[in-house]
């Protein structure tokens, strides 16, 4: 039994890959039958990878411009590397390799093995999002990767880099075609052909098979498989343009939540503010009224009940202690230890509204920031859209898609009339 492999680069669409929304030309209730790998969260993996590393680079600076705040914000607002990159492998077709059939359910284990070998053949690639599909005509291995080099001699010791990570495992490019990604990817296929031999499947490659076809048929059968290509990539932009829909009301969402979160907190401050202001009013009137210390010393410098009365001649001094002089004492001893507890008590009072208020006032600064942020990208996402929508309707879907794909191993099929015609010549010559 023979069949082909498929090795192509692919968009990177982990949503669609882990089934966060579905295309038309997937079967949901087969869905189930899918194999996930691993699925990480890509910010997650940067900092794990590249924040050791980011902490020395940072600590050799000295200038504050030259240090880096985020290193995947760094990648993702840079142009000479990728986040992160995927490849996505098939054995066979849908007519020869149906998911559904004996040798769709063979292709998944074959797949499945190359798949469990792949990162300890690639230490360089690191994987945090594998699926394989069979909801699908066909089972396909979706594969995204982040590409890191370590002990480099410039900028981070560990960083990303495509044609460093690949060189350090033996993929030095060449002409254009001959890129390291491409010869990566040439060797990744002549391993699952390996692995398909030892199943009993030789590996059919592209082109040897073809060669009694005429020039218009093969271009025929060309240009179908392109027409094929292009109307997945058609569904995946589809279904890319309504997730970027939904995250956009999404952040309008959140937006709106954050500012009626914020609207809160500043009321919550406001009244905050009014208590302490109250508070503290009252402790500078019971600690700085001269009028009310001098009414009350002078209560208790004359009123009748704050004096001890003089001792009569036939009272003796325990009398005079117990029935006067103690009773006196108490009095103001529980006059003392009310105001004193009082004032204590306003004092932590004061205190601790005084944090509550400064930790409130850090959360609405925060709060407000991120609202700002929020807002910001909120008018990124509505002006990418905005140009996405203008791009199809000026230049058409099919056009549209072509500009947005711009594969670079994607070969040209259309084929001039001259060489057209001279490869008839050729086919005459041969028959001859």
């Amino acid at each position: 039994m023979q069949r082909t492999i498929s090795g192509m680069v692919g968009k990177g669409s982990v949503a669609h890959n882990t089934r966060s929304f579905s295309a038309k030309n997937v079967d949901k209730e087969r869905s189930c039958k899918n194999i996930e790998f691993c699925n990480r969260n890509l910010k997650e993996v940067y900092h794990e990878l590249f924040d050791d590393a980011l902490e020395r680079y940072n600590a050799k600076q000295k200038r504050n411009d030259r240090k880096i705040d985020d290193y995947y914000e760094k990648i993702r607002q840079g142009k000479q590397e990728k986040l992160f990159h995927e490849v996505i492998f098939q054995i066979g077709n849908r007519d020869d390799t149906n998911a559904k059939s004996e040798e769709g359910q063979l292709a998944k284990e074959i797949l499945t093995e190359f798949m469990e070998q792949f990162q300890r053949r690639n230490p360089n690639l690191h994987v945090f999002s594998a699926h394989l599909h069979m909801d699908e005509e066909t089972p396909h291995l979706h594969i995204d990767f982040v590409l890191v080099i370590r002990e480099s001699k410039r900028g981070l010791d560990t960083r990303v880099s495509l044609r460093s990570a690949l060189g350090a495992q033996g993929f030095i490019g060449g002409t254009r075609g001959d890129t390291e990604l491409n010869q990566w990817i040439a060797a990744e296929k002549k391993v699952l052909a390996e692995t398909m031999k030892a199943h009993d499947i030789e590996w059919l490659q592209k082109g040897t098979h073809e060669k009694h076809l005429s020039v218009l048929e093969f271009e025929k059968k060309e240009r179908a498989k392109e027409v094929e290509a292009l109307t997945v990539e058609k569904e995946m932009l589809q279904a890319e343009n309504q997730q970027l829909g939904m995250e956009q009301e999404e952040l309008r969402q959140e937006n709106k939540a954050l500012e009626v979160e914020n609207e809160e907190l500043q009321s919550e401050n406001l009244q905050l503010e009014s208590e302490q202001k109250e508070l503290q009013e009252s402790l500078e009137q019971m600690v700085t009224s001269k009028t009310a210390l001098e009414r009350n010393v002078h209560a208790y410098d004359e009123d009748k009940k704050w004096q001890l009365p003089e001792a009569t001649m036939l009272m003796s001094a325990k009398t005079y202690r117990d029935n006067y002089a103690l009773p006196l004492v108490n009095k103001l001893k529980k006059i003392v230890k009310d105001l004193t507890v009082k004032c204590v008590q306003l004092m932590g009072r004061n205190k601790e509204l005084s944090i509550r208020m400064e930790r409130m006032e850090e959360v609405v600064k925060f709060l407000k920031k991120q609202v700002g942020e929020e807002k910001a990208k909120t008018t990124v996402l509505l002006k990418i859209s905005d140009e996405f929508n203008y791009l199809k309707e000026f230049l058409g879907v099919e056009k549209t898609q072509s500009i947005l794909a711009n594969r670079e191993k994607r070969k040209t099929v259309n084929l001039s009339s001259k060489d057209v015609e001279d490869k008839r010549k050729r086919m005459k010559e041969v028959r001859r």
